[in-house]
């Protein structure tokens, strides 16, 4: 009952030297190499891919992993997708393969890059696809930045590393607030409240009690003659994070 244990499914020579690695070392951009304890070696092949894909993508990701890497491949937490091989002609050849797919309009499906002192993918929240509560969407905004630091994500020529986030609110699940740069989508206005219907599709409490502020109080209102159950919103209190409509 329950998941299988990680280590399942980890690549069979990280498997054997788990927590016994001696150092790593960058190759070339968008290649790593893992020295373990025993000698073994593990190269790693990064490339870039949305974080919202079709199944599509997702199942000629796993044909290169079985046909590169044995099956194996993982996904780091900023949406880089990682190919792990045995030996550098492999994670050449590999990284090769990768740059040459392109989708139909001739952008790069799995661009390589992403290590040291260069741009790493872009970590961004959900937006219209699936959260309640953003105030854009994200996709588009991190498409026409990613293709602003292209060079930068493929090359290392950066002073440092620099991570970029994207999040659609002010609730920031896309790790905005420790990345080096943010862009973050903001609600301009406090809420407007529908007090004929409020009390019907609401629960009030739940309204009341998702405030991180506590801009939101339990309030009556007179509709046509009768007093209705609704809110009211102290307007200078409200940090627009849209937590009360979800």
């Amino acid at each position: 009952i329950g998941p299988q244990h990680f280590t399942e499914f980890l690549q069979p020579v990280i498997k054997k030297n788990f927590g016994k690695w001696v150092y790593h070392e960058i190759i070339e951009p968008g290649v790593l190499l893992h020295v373990a304890e025993s000698g073994d070696e593990v190269y790693t092949v990064r490339c870039g891919t949305a974080r919202l894909m079709s199944i599509t993508l997702i199942r000629e990701i796993c044909d290169i992993a079985d046909k590169f890497c044995g099956g194996y491949l993982r996904f780091t937490t900023r949406n880089n997708l990682e190919f792990m091989v045995e030996t550098r002609e492999e994670a050449l050849e590999l990284k090769k393969f990768l740059n040459d797919q392109k989708f139909d309009g001739g952008s790069y499906k799995f661009p390589v890059g992403g290590t040291g002192a260069g741009v790493s993918n872009i970590v961004h929240t959900q937006g219209w696809v699936h959260c309640h509560t953003p105030a854009t969407d994200a996709s588009g905004t991190v498409k026409v930045t990613m293709d602003a630091v292209f060079d930068q994500f493929t090359d290392m020529k950066l002073p440092a590393p620099v991570r970029i986030a994207m999040a659609c609110c002010l609730n920031m699940c896309g790790a905005v607030h420790c990345s080096d740069i943010a862009i973050l989508g903001i609600h301009r206005k406090p809420p407007m409240i529908d007090h004929e219907y409020l009390d019907n599709l609401c629960e009030i409490p739940l309204a009341v009690a998702s405030c991180p502020t506590g801009a939101i109080r339990p309030s009556k209102a007179e509709i046509d003659g009768k007093q209705v159950k609704t809110v009211a919103i102290k307007e200078e209190r409200c940090m627009f994070c849209g937590n009360c409509y979800t």
